[in-house]
């Protein structure tokens, strides 16, 4: 996508930000909003919980693959789903970004909408009370985000038990299929599976099933690094392992296997569907732990076990899983 007019330099830092910030919508929740030193928010609990994700151009993102929208509005699915994963809901999001001298005043204002429609879909209890913007060689965008437990317990990664049942809600490989498609040198790719291009640049994260989960689960969090190895972080973090079970991750496979065939065919290198299921990141989805004789909360699906093995590690039905990823230093 390209942007004209003005850069944020052209404009200046007070001016550029005024712009940007008009489309934010206020919550009760926020007490002194932007424009002070520092936002005052009001919750009812005495406990809150504080997230924070960075993401950097040429690294995290390219620019000629998400547009500011895409940005602004996966900035905000990465961060409230960690808040939900801990059973907390969003009410208040800090952004910091460095831009560079180039960067218009259009993509800023994109990017600001993209903020925005993303909190109106996922979190609409969550407002941007603040944030900073600076000058640099490339685009890096820093999002905290605050979360109201409201009186729930946090919900850990390390409360899994044995016999506990594993699941998942949300979807699983789609983002890491919709990342190959964009990259593939064949575009009309992309644009043939628009709707797993559509989870990468733009994740939904189930925002209110974690929430309501979270008076049931013993564990959770927010996959966004492959299920593997976020599935192995709980088994390590609860001493206990995970068993994943394949037949019940063959419909999450299932919907992917004609965009792998369609990627295959079309250059030297072979993808799975099942790879993308197992080890992709960025759907956002949240992997669950509940007793057996708990009825599973909505949107939740089994799809393996806990198990007390002294590994501490995953299964694959009867195999043991390499645990694979994305690994935000050396990826």
């Amino acid at each position: 996508m390209k942007y004209s007019g003005p850069t944020i330099f052209e404009l200046g830092e007070i001016e550029a930000l005024k712009r940007a910030v008009a489309g934010f919508k206020s919550v009760s929740t926020t007490l002194v909003p932007s424009g002070d030193d520092a936002a005052v928010v009001q919750v009812s609990d005495g406990r809150f919980v504080v997230t924070t994700d960075t993401m950097v151009e040429n690294h995290d993102f390219r620019t000629d693959l998400s547009s500011g929208f895409d940005l602004g509005f996966k900035a905000v699915a990465s961060n409230v789903a960690d808040v939900a994963a801990m059973g907390a809901r969003p009410i208040a999001l800090v952004v910091a970004m460095v831009v560079t001298k180039n960067t218009t005043q259009a993509w800023l204002e994109d990017f600001a909408r993209g903020l925005q429609s993303a909190i109106d879909e996922l979190a609409p209890a969550c407002e941007v009370v603040g944030g900073d913007l600076a000058a640099g060689e490339q685009i890096v965008i820093a999002v905290s985000a605050h979360g109201h437990l409201e009186g729930r317990e946090p919900v850990l990664r390390s409360g899994a038990k044995p016999g506990d049942v594993l699941a998942i809600a949300g979807t699983l490989g789609r983002a890491a299929c919709g990342l190959d498609l964009l990259l593939h040198d064949d575009t009309t790719l992309a644009d043939s599976y628009s709707e797993w291009v559509g989870v990468q640049l733009r994740p939904k994260p189930p925002i209110s099933w974690a929430i309501s989960a979270a008076s049931s689960a013993t564990s959770m969090l927010d996959v966004s690094d492959g299920l593997s190895l976020d599935a192995s972080r709980i088994a390590k973090a609860s001493k206990v392992s995970v068993i994943l079970h394949s037949q019940k991750l063959q419909g999450h496979e299932a919907v992917l296997e004609l965009a792998a065939q369609s990627l295959t065919s079309r250059g030297q290198r072979i993808y799975s569907e099942r790879e993308w299921v197992l080890h992709g990141g960025e759907d956002h989805s949240f992997l669950a732990t509940f007793p057996a004789d708990v009825k599973l909360p909505e949107g939740f699906r089994q799809i393996g076990e806990v198990v007390e093995k002294r590994e501490h590690t995953v299964y694959l039905d009867t195999e043991e899983l390499i645990a694979k990823g994305w690994d935000s230093v050396s990826s």
